[in-house]
């Protein structure tokens, strides 16, 4: 029961962020809120919140019958899509933070300065929907000794 409002409340904060998203991208100006950042350009701001729009929806149809392996692999798959999207948001920080303007490299004041705030949604999401891999340990091997 507590893996259903866990991945319940998870989906929707990832199908609001995708929502937002997919709002500030139809609004044409980048939204800032705290530490989250809503692109307006289409692929982080469109594509992004399409992708997190979906991951929400997979979490929030997956949570239905946790017993049965195919709505588990809705859940991982709604995560490995918050992955996929937040890794390369990650990727894209970290490549563009090293080329400075005048050199070769940045300095180290400019460098950090990449690292800090506002973070695009999938971000904030990553460590939240790393729960699936606890979630499947736990009725894997619930379910698995049954069957043998």
């Amino acid at each position: 029961m507590k893996y259903k409002i866990y991945f319940f409340s998870l989906g929707m904060v990832s199908s609001f962020f995708g929502l937002m998203s997919i709002l500030s991208v139809l609004h044409g100006k980048d939204f800032i809120a705290g530490v989250i950042d809503f692109p307006s350009d289409i692929f982080r701001g469109g594509w992004g919140g399409v992708i997190l729009l979906f991951s929400g929806l997979f979490y929030i149809h997956g949570i239905k019958k946790l017993e049965d392996i195919h709505r588990r692999a809705e859940l991982f798959i709604g995560s490995a899509m918050i992955w996929i999207v937040g890794g390369s948001e990650i990727l894209r920080i970290f490549l563009g933070s090293i080329p400075g303007e005048e050199g070769w490299f940045n300095s180290f004041e400019n460098f950090l300065s990449h690292y800090f705030p506002p973070y695009h949604p999938s971000i904030l999401l990553l460590p939240f929907s790393l729960v699936v891999l606890l979630m499947e340990r736990y009725y894997g091997k619930k379910y698995s000794e049954k069957n043998f």
